[in-house]
């Protein structure tokens, strides 16, 4: 990130922030800047209503790799008997709280659900949940159709 100069109030809180500007991120640099952090926010239907819960997740060539705890809200988005995919949401973002520089991804696509053993063992090795979950035995796999990214930086 740029060095900035930004001017306190009494309070500490900043004064002003430098003008910005928005530029748009092209797919494989918005794909590569969402995996270079570990937490994101999945968009998904949950009672005919939109539904967020942060997650970790990880990149498995450009997909996004979620993995789904028994009994969880987001475990019943894709039921293991269920053929194809449903439609979720995925943003991540890092952005500075004062000086409002940084980047913002969203990825729109088809989540499935992943029960093949040697798959699962590979993304337990590399996920760090933030809880230990028993009755671990899925994961989403969500291929990104639509990806937009933001990176806002001083003019």
């Amino acid at each position: 990130m740029m060095d900035e100069v930004v001017h306190r109030t009494a309070g500490g809180r900043p004064a002003a922030v430098a003008p910005r500007r928005m530029a748009q991120l092209d797919r494989a640099e918005a794909l590569r800047l969402l995996g270079s952090v570990s937490l994101g926010r999945i968009v998904f239907t949950h009672q005919a209503l939109p539904a967020v819960r942060p997650v970790n997740h990880l990149m498995d060539g450009d997909d996004i790799i979620v993995q789904l705890h028994d009994g969880a809200t987001l475990a019943s988005i894709v039921a293991p008997t269920q053929a194809t995919g449903v439609v979720v949401a995925y943003e991540a973002d890092v952005i500075d709280p004062e000086t409002h520089i940084g980047w913002s991804v969203v990825v729109t696509g088809f989540a499935e659900r992943v029960t093949d053993a040697a798959e699962l063992a590979r993304f337990a090795a590399r996920l760090r949940p933030w809880v230990d979950h028993p009755g671990t035995s899925a994961a989403l796999r969500i291929h990104p159709d639509l990806v937009t990214g933001l990176q806002l930086t001083t003019t």
